[in-house]
């Protein structure tokens, strides 16, 4: 995590603190213990002393809340809140990261954290993402949330970091593309199939998946006669992917059949093979 100039001076001094508070002793109170009559400054770094010295997040909010709920308004609130939304990601409590980062967004919406926060929505979908066979609603909720970072916050570190794992996030919807598509052309659904991997030329051509869609592209039509389509998936294949051993599988199938890889007829494979030649497919 990346703090601002004063949360990071209060980490590098949260170990050396004695919490005299705590009852003289170098440990943090309790978390049952009334708080009431302690600073702010003293319950937020209780906090602090949970998330990274006893790696108890769970602790960590509940010492963050109380800061924001006995000194609303304060300075160490806004810390807090923001403390908070990252305690509640540490634990994997992703639905109540997003809550907080949301308020702290809506409440300090020119704070230099904001950017942070919005980060913070966008990780707790990401995070999420943990294999393809999941719903790729949250592969699409992250998308979002990283793309809004990228727009909103072109020049911070999260930016930068976002659009690594826009492109990761955006690689796995394809690859749960090509999932389907492969599962339809093994039981010979080569319609449903083609519907797939065309998806995947069209749509997520700059992941990593894509040669391999051709390649299945040239499969399927092959499988349904259709020869001009599987030449041009083929060609384009081989345009772009001449290395790939997709393309050597694919110019295997075609020259079995009496075929090269060529554009022929006029399907939205032609379309897009004059896209290659013009220099636009990427």
């Amino acid at each position: 995590m990346a703090f601002s100039k004063t949360r990071l001076v209060l980490m590098a001094v949260a170990v050396s603190l004695s919490l005299a508070a705590c009852g003289g002793g170098n440990t943090p109170a309790s978390k049952g213990e009334a708080l009431d009559n302690f600073t702010a400054e003293e319950i937020y770094k209780r906090g602090e002393y949970a998330l990274e010295n006893e790696r108890k997040p769970k602790d960590a909010v509940h010492y963050f809340s109380e800061v924001e709920r006995l000194y609303p308004y304060s300075e160490w609130a806004k810390r807090a809140l923001i403390m908070q939304a990252y305690s509640h990601h540490r634990a994997r409590q992703y639905e109540e990261a997003r809550g907080a980062a949301q308020r702290f967004i809506d409440n300090y919406p020119g704070d230099e954290d904001a950017a942070y926060a919005k980060y913070l929505l966008a990780l707790s979908y990401y995070d999420q993402i943990d294999d393809i066979g999941r719903d790729q609603g949250l592969t699409f909720q992250a998308l979002q949330g990283l793309r809004e970072v990228i727009e909103q916050y072109p020049d911070t570190e999260y930016a930068r970091s976002a659009v690594l794992k826009f492109d990761l996030a955006f690689d796995h919807l394809a690859a749960k593309e090509m999932e389907i598509g492969r599962y339809y052309l093994k039981r010979g659904h080569y319609t449903a199939a083609i519907n797939r991997f065309r998806v995947v030329v069209e749509e997520f051509q700059t992941t990593t998946h894509t040669p391999e869609a051709l390649m299945r592209l040239t499969e399927a039509y092959l499988a349904l006669g259709l020869t001009d389509e599987a030449q041009t998936a083929g060609a384009i294949l081989g345009h772009n992917f001449r290395s790939s051993p997709f393309y050597q599988d694919a110019y295997a199938q075609l020259r079995g059949r009496g075929l090269e890889a060529a554009p022929k007829g006029d399907s939205w494979l032609t379309q897009v093979y004059r896209q290659v030649i013009q220099g636009k497919w990427l």
